[in-house]
């Protein structure tokens, strides 16, 4: 990804998280407690200054009972919307050129994303535990791919498919000398 096209990204997040919060009457301060996350932080979202994590993203759409579809702006209308490849966000860099891309998403209050995750070897993704009763349905396309979940660890193989609540802390990584790609479809059932 480049830097214009991060740049684009946080910008979009910056104008989305900024009318979200305006249109529910919300202030710096509740949000960013609502969202338990620093008013510093919030305040460079908004200004399109942060490159927001996953995690992050997650925990401002909850407080704003949104998905993190509406967020990155691609959320999908009632009728059919075809998304072509420049129009699709990647949300997370590994650090050896890994990509995590959210395909498409739900909009409003209840989410459903999909996601397309590529993980090049020794690359892990931490991430926070979602809300109650977040349901992760994963499938591994190509490689090996642990999971860890409650400090347990799955490995999952090529045609291997998962599903987990993610109500807690969890990890997905790439143990082996190859890369790893995967799919991933969320839910999170309420807010």
């Amino acid at each position: 990804m480049t830097d214009k096209d991060k740049t684009a990204i946080n910008e979009a997040i910056a104008k989305r998280v900024y009318t979200f919060r305006k249109q529910y009457g919300m202030s710096l301060d509740e949000l960013a407690k609502n969202a338990e996350i620093s008013k510093g932080m919030l305040v460079q979202i908004e200004k399109g200054r942060a490159n927001p994590s996953i995690g992050i993203l997650c925990k401002l759409a909850n407080a704003l009972a949104v998905s993190v579809a509406d967020i990155v702006a691609v959320s999908d209308d009632p009728k059919v919307t075809i998304r072509q490849p420049q129009d699709i966000p990647t949300l997370w860099n590994g650090d050896h050129g890994g990509v995590a891309r959210l395909l498409a998403g739900s909009k409003g209050t209840i989410m459903i994303e999909l996601w397309r995750w590529s993980m090049f070897p020794k690359e892990q993704f931490v991430s926070e535990a979602h809300s109650k009763g977040t349901i992760e349905l994963i499938h591994v396309e190509g490689g090996c791919l642990d999971v860890l979940v409650n400090e347990e660890t799955y490995t999952l193989s090529a045609g291997d498919s998962m599903t987990a609540e993610m109500d807690v802390a969890h990890t997905y990584q790439n143990s082996t000398n190859e890369p790893v790609h995967f799919t991933m479809t969320v839910y999170e059932k309420s807010r």
